[in-house]
């Protein structure tokens, strides 16, 4: 295969991480930009892989580094607005400029990641912004083969969800849970970037949006169930109603760290849950929850405990 250029943005990620190391063993050349290059050492040793740092929202700095790519992929995005930083920027003026600068520069290729469950009408500003991002890359269809992906939420080694829900479930003897019941279908990380770089290029799925999801839904509470159970700890969860689920993220945006919004709050008013299997021409077959978990959230001990323990339930 010739080897051919590829631009991540938001490369250095939990998602492009995983992107950016199989297009490397693929043999492509790639190219991270990140805005703090440090952030992306873990990446250094990759063969094919050399990073860049870029203020992607700086329309001419990100036209200078683009030239001369086949491809463009883009993962940024966020969970959490700030005062530097609001969804409509993220997700929508972004992939919009980034579409206008591909076009120009007779860049072809664009995948973009969005979100399960965005629409234009959608409850939450994140899952409203997610749709503008899509709907601008599609109004330049007829120049750039376009690809748009739409996950449920992502798991895996270094993930924000699992690994932080774990960490909650050691230290706290009670989890409070805002909107129990909210679904989701979760896909392993490593499968999210089996299906960019199995699409890249294949002409048939150019011009495409496909949801991305795993094998099984869940409901929260379901999940850090899931959870306790890999980690062989037993908590009580007390599930929240719609007023003390809003009030518990209102207090929680107040900390330094942001852990939950009123607008993820709103987010979870739409089941993340798709209707569809992933399909053929993505040519990947998604890994259940229940056999990724244990690779990561324990230690070998803990790990060889819990396959004795599912062992025996399957008896």
């Amino acid at each position: 295969m010739q080897l051919k250029k590829i631009c991540v943005l938001g490369g250095s990620g939990f998602v492009g991480s995983a992107v950016v190391a199989k297009l490397d063993a693929a043999g492509y050349k790639v190219t991270v930009l990140t805005r703090r290059r440090e952030s992306a050492k873990h990446l250094f040793l990759l063969p094919n892989v050399s990073v860049v740092e870029c203020n992607v929202l700086d329309y001419h700095a990100l036209n200078a580094v683009l030239r001369g790519a086949d491809a463009v992929i883009n993962l940024i995005g966020i969970l959490h607005q700030s005062s530097r930083l609001s969804f409509n920027t993220v997700h929508h003026q972004l992939p919009a400029q980034l579409a206008k600068i591909c076009a120009d520069l007779g860049i072809k290729r664009l995948i973009q990641m969005s979100s399960l469950r965005a629409d234009e009408h959608a409850p939450s500003q994140y899952l409203r912004s997610k749709a503008a991002g899509e709907a601008a890359l599609n109004a330049l269809h007829d120049k750039i083969n376009i690809t748009i992906f739409k996950p449920s939420i992502i798991f895996g080694r270094g993930d924000k969800f699992t690994n932080l829900f774990a960490t909650l479930i050691k230290l706290l003897p009670v989890v409070l849970l805002a909107k129990p019941n909210a679904k989701f279908q979760p896909i392993w990380v490593e499968d999210v970037a089996s299906c960019f770089l199995n699409s890249l290029e294949n002409t048939k799925t150019y011009g495409q949006t496909y949801e991305l999801a795993g094998p099984k839904v869940y409901t929260f509470r379901e999940l850090l169930q899931q959870i306790m159970r890999v980690l062989a700890v037993k908590r009580s969860i007390i599930g929240l109603n719609n007023t003390l689920s809003y009030g518990q993220a209102l207090m929680m945006e107040f900390l330094p760290v942001k852990l939950m919004s009123r607008d993820n709050i709103k987010s979870m008013e739409v089941d993340s849950v798709s209707q569809y299997p992933l399909p053929a021409v993505l040519a990947v077959e998604p890994s259940a929850l229940e056999a990724v978990l244990p690779e990561y959230l324990v230690d070998r001990t803990a790990r060889g405990a819990y396959d004795r323990f599912r062992s025996a339930a399957a008896r």
